[in-house]
């Protein structure tokens, strides 16, 4: 019983035009250590609704405990659907959600989506993804990686697709090395989102 409750919970995914609903991506990256804290400062912009879809491997950075708001993984997507009549929550969200971020941007999933692979609950909904609507992307990877050549040509893929870059930034990453591949601040991508929420009509 416990189980159903908490897919009906997932599954209540209904729209108020009133609010403005974002979906937060989260992927492998070391700054998924920085969810709580994003999904705390988007709360705070009124008339904000924040959800948020995780790969497995993000969870290796942060406590979903401590994540306000209800979190979808891979599993869900599978439990969730046993019958032909039932919903696909891929779909779901991507109806439900005004804007989604994908904050951080691991260099995997980057290669992914720029190659229109959907192998996970994350990487499905980008691909269904109504382009009518922003998705913002906030790279973040090791400054080895930001400077393979590959790099660049993927990032231009997704802004080529209207997709819309959060840049990363120069400091001193986890890992010790210095340069640029961190992510953007999150004080930046809320303020960027808000710019969004401006738009949205009441």
């Amino acid at each position: 019983m416990q189980q159903d409750s908490e897919s009906n919970l997932k599954l209540d995914l209904q729209t108020n035009s009133t609010r403005f609903n974002v979906l937060v991506g989260l992927t492998g990256s070391v700054a998924a250590l920085k969810a709580p804290l994003l999904v705390t400062q988007l709360l705070e912009i009124p008339g904000v609704d924040v959800r948020v879809v995780t790969t497995d491997h993000a969870t290796h950075f942060y406590d979903i405990s401590e994540v306000s708001v209800c979190v979808y993984r891979d599993k869900d997507e599978w439990e969730m659907w046993t019958k032909r009549s039932d919903p696909v929550l891929h779909i779901e969200l991507r109806r439900w959600a005004d804007l989604l971020v994908i904050a951080p941007l691991d260099a995997n999933t980057l290669g992914k989506i720029a190659s229109g692979i959907c192998d996970n609950l994350l990487t499905c909904v980008v691909r269904a993804w109504d382009i009518s609507r922003p998705l913002l992307f906030c790279p973040a990877m090791n400054t080895a990686m930001w400077k393979h050549p590959i790099t660049a040509q993927q990032v231009a893929t997704l802004k080529g697709f209207g997709y819309v870059e959060i840049p990363c930034i120069s400091k001193k990453l986890v890992c010790g090395d210095e340069g640029k591949g961190a992510m953007a601040e999150v004080s930046t991508i809320v303020e960027t989102i808000k710019q969004y929420t401006q738009k949205h009509p009441e």
